[in-house]
């Protein structure tokens, strides 16, 4: 069974990889010159990648060049959606209470 988009997106080097690939196909050997891990790994997690259809392989004489394929990733934003309220409201708690702080050391550093 192929993995699906959350999965292949679990492993930390997968998403340097992507991360790697937004500003364009990328050939495996500049790939794997990112990681301290061997050309056969960065292949693997590549494969992973692929199967989840996050990137796509073009070959080019004797290289693989990469692509992202941004589109799956439009599930882990419909998923991701209904926790930014969540964290919004905690953002703004804590700009609220930083404030109040800030208002109270500026009010002790005013007494003379």
């Amino acid at each position: 069974m192929p993995p699906d988009v959350f999965s292949a997106l679990a492993n930390p080097v997968r998403r340097q990889l992507l991360d790697a690939l937004r500003d364009g196909p990328r050939a495996v050997n500049d790939l794997a010159g990112r990681f301290e891990l061997s050309r056969p790994a960065i292949s693997e997690h590549l494969q992973v990648l692929r199967q989840a259809r996050l990137v796509r392989e073009e070959p080019r004489g004797r290289q693989r060049f990469y692509h992202l394929e941004p589109a799956p990733l439009a599930e882990v934003g419909e998923w991701l959606h209904p926790f930014e309220h969540y964290w919004h409201a905690r953002m703004r708690s804590l700009r609220d209470l930083l404030d109040e702080q800030d208002t109270d050391q500026n009010s002790k550093d005013a007494r003379p």
